[in-house]
C-alpha cells in the first residue's frame, strides 16, 4: 500500500466518523431543542385569522408539547380580548390556549391607552409592560421565530 492509498483511507475514515458524528448530533438537537414562534397581533380585522393559525400550528406539530408559542397582542386587537366584550369563541380559544401554555402577553402601553388591567382582560394574559414591540424584540432575541399574519 503507498502513502496516498493509507492517505485516502484515513480521510475516508475519518470523514465517516465525523459525518456519523454530525448526523448524530443533528438528531438529538432536533429532540431537545423545540421550536420557538411568537405571533405579532396588533389589526382587529385578524384577530380570528391569527388564533385559528396558532390552533394551526399546535396541531400541526402533534400538540402543545412540540412548540413553544407566544403571541404578543397591542393596539387595536386589544380590545377582542377585553373580558366585557369577548366573544365566546375567542374566550374559549384564549382558554385552550393558556393552557396549552401560549403565553399569552398585553402591550402595557396599549393597556394604559384603553385604559384597561390584566383583570379587564380574559384569564392568562400577562403584561408586556415596557410595550409589546419590545416583547417582540426580546422574544426574538431569546430565538423565537417572529411570524405577523
Amino acid at each position: 500500500m503507498n502513502r496516498r492509498n493509507i492517505l485516502w483511507s484515513a480521510l475516508s475514515g475519518l470523514g465517516a466518523a465525523l459525518g456519523a458524528s454530525s448526523a448524530k448530533a443533528a438528531t438529538e438537537a432536533g429532540t431537545s431543542n423545540q421550536l420557538k414562534v411568537v405571533y405579532h397581533l396588533s389589526d382587529a380585522e385578524k384577530v380570528n385569522f391569527v388564533l385559528g393559525n396558532i390552533q394551526n400550528h399546535i396541531d400541526g406539530v402533534g400538540g402543545p408539547d412540540h412548540v413553544t408559542i407566544a403571541l404578543v397582542i397591542h393596539g387595536p386587537a386589544l380590545k377582542a380580548f377585553h373580558w366585557a366584550q369577548a366573544n365566546p369563541d375567542i374566550s374559549k380559544r384564549v382558554g385552550d390556549f393558556s393552557k396549552d401554555g401560549v403565553e399569552l402577553a398585553a402591550c402595557g402601553n396599549t393597556m394604559k391607552a384603553q385604559n384597561v388591567t390584566l383583570a379587564d382582560l380574559l384569564p392568562g394574559f400577562v403584561s408586556a409592560e415596557k410595550g409589546g414591540v419590545v416583547r417582540l424584540a426580546e422574544l426574538q432575541w431569546q430565538g423565537y421565530l417572529y411570524l405577523r399574519p
